[in-house]
This record gives C-alpha cells, sequence and structure tokens, in this order.
C-alpha cells in the first residue's frame, strides 16, 4: 500500500484569487498534471495509474480552522527552493525556513485566507 492518501479537497472563498498561490505551488511539489475539472482548481501527482491529487474549490462561506496540511521535502535545500517558490506566488505569514527541532527543518505560510500549509524536511540519524 505505497499510497498514504487518496486526495485532499482545500475549501477556498475565491478560487480565482487562490489560483496564483495553488497554480505555482503544487507543480513544485509534484503535483504537476493539472486536471480540468469544472469548479475546481486540480493538480495530481504523474506517477504511474492510480495518482494522488490536490484539489481547490470555491466555497464562499467556508470558515478557515487550525488545521494543517504538511509537505514532505527530501533535503533543507529543497525546503528551501519551495519556500522561496511560495514566498513569489503569494504566500502569507511565512515562518522559516529553519530548524525547528534537532532533526526538523521547515517553512510554515498561509494562503490568502489563512489556511496553513508547511513543507518540512525530517532529518534521519
Amino acid at each position: 500500500m505505497p499510497l498514504k492518501f487518496d486526495y485532499i479537497d482545500l475549501r477556498v472563498p475565491d478560487l480565482k484569487k487562490a489560483e496564483p498561490l495553488y497554480e505555482t505551488l503544487l507543480p513544485a511539489l509534484g503535483f504537476a498534471r493539472k486536471v480540468d475539472v469544472e469548479g475546481w482548481l486540480q493538480f495530481e501527482t504523474a506517477d504511474g495509474v492510480i495518482t494522488e491529487f490536490f484539489g481547490v474549490t470555491e466555497s464562499a462561506q467556508d470558515v478557515t480552522n487550525k488545521n494543517r496540511i504538511a509537505f514532505r521535502a527530501e533535503g533543507n535545500r529543497l525546503v528551501d527552493a519551495l519556500a522561496e517558490v511560495t514566498r513569489k506566488a503569494g504566500a502569507c505569514n511565512m515562518e522559516g525556513p529553519m530548524p525547528y527541532e534537532a532533526e526538523y527543518y521547515a517553512v510554515f505560510f498561509e494562503d490568502p485566507w489563512g489556511n496553513r500549509l508547511e513543507v518540512c524536511h525530517r532529518i534521519k540519524v
């Protein structure tokens, strides 16, 4: 069972306003194949027949909560590179990238509505 999740369904109040961040961030994270689905901004991984996907859709009454979506990176340099991608794409409230614990390096950020995201690398010892 190599897949750890099937999909992420994220709601935002304004899909057009979400596009600059997510259309830049998701391909950089490996969700490289954009899929045309009416009312959604959806990207899939492009490796194999079964794919994981990340979808963003508009929900005018959406209320952001304190959940966080964290993406794993294969090294601190990739965390640094993805932090720069997110900064240029309009991420808000960025913290890091920096070590948070002896074996944990991450950048935390939010989309325009406060949906909390993270890119992290766990250092193997």
